[in-house]
C-alpha cells in the first residue's frame, strides 16, 4: 500500500466507526464502536505466532443461530503460516480473541467464528517502518459540564466526535462520546463516566457513554 493509499484509508476508516456494541449488559448504557474493537482484537491476534490477521467483525450472534441473548459474534479471518498444526494455532487464536474482547474490553461474547484464507509457507514482509503515519484523530473543543465531567474521570484520553457532537442532549438524556486511554478497560471507564455524569446532571433522564476510540 503506498502512502497515499494508506492516508485515504485512514480517512475512510475515520468516517466509518462501525457499528455499535454494547459494553456489558446492553441495559448498563455504555457503547463501543466496531471500529475500536477490531483495533484491539486485532493487535491481539498478530501477537500469536503463525497468524497473519485479515477482516475482523463484531456484530449480534443471533448470525449463528441460537446464542446467548445479548452477546457477540466475532468473525475473523486469517492465513496461517507453516510450523504449526492448524487446530492448535485456531484453538490459540480464539483464546486470545475472546480474552481481548471479554477481559480486556468487556464485551460479551457467544462465538468466536475462524475462517482461514491462506496457508503460507512464510511470513509476509512487514510495511515500511519509516512510512509516514495517517494522521491521528484530535479531540474536539468543549466546555459542556458533562464533557467536563467525563474528562475529570480516569481513564478518559479524552472526547470525540466521530458520531456527533461530543455531548448530545435530548429527550431521551444526555449521551457522551469519549476516547479510552489505552490500556484501561473501557467497560470500567464507561461505567464510571456514566455514574460520575449521572450524578452530575440529575435533570438527565438516562445518560449513555459511547467509546469511540482508544489512545
Amino acid at each position: 500500500m503506498t502512502t497515499a493509499e494508506g492516508w485515504t484509508a485512514a480517512v475512510r476508516d475515520r468516517l466509518a466507526p462501525g457499528r455499535l456494541l454494547p459494553l456489558g449488559a446492553a441495559a448498563e448504557g455504555a457503547w463501543i464502536t466496531e471500529r475500536a474493537v477490531r483495533g484491539v482484537l486485532g493487535r491481539a491476534a498478530a501477537d500469536v505466532r503463525g497468524v497473519v490477521p485479515g477482516k475482523l467483525r463484531i456484530g449480534p450472534a443471533d448470525t449463528a443461530g441460537e446464542p446467548e441473548a445479548g452477546a457477540l459474534l466475532v468473525t475473523a479471518s486469517f492465513g496461517a503460516i507453516a510450523g504449526r498444526p492448524l487446530p492448535e494455532l485456531a484453538e490459540e487464536l480464539r483464546a486470545v480473541l475472546l480474552t481481548a474482547a471479554e477481559d480486556g474490553i468487556g464485551l460479551v461474547v457467544g462465538a468466536v467464528d475462524l475462517r482461514v484464507t491462506d496457508l503460507l509457507d512464510a511470513a509476509p514482509p512487514q510495511p515500511d517502518a519509516g512510512a509516514t503515519p495517517p494522521p491521528g484523530l484530535t479531540s474536539p473543543a468543549t466546555d459542556d459540564p458533562a464533557a467536563l465531567t467525563a474528562l475529570g474521570v480516569p481513564g478518559v484520553a479524552g472526547v470525540t466526535d466521530a458520531l456527533g457532537p461530543p455531548v448530545r442532549r435530548g429527550p431521551d438524556g444526555v449521551r457522551v462520546e469519549l476516547a479510552v486511554t489505552a490500556g484501561a478497560r473501557p467497560l470500567d471507564v464507561a461505567r464510571a463516566v456514566r455514574a460520575a455524569v449521572t450524578a452530575a446532571t440529575p435533570e438527565a433522564d438516562a445518560v449513555t457513554v459511547v467509546v469511540s476510540e482508544l489512545r
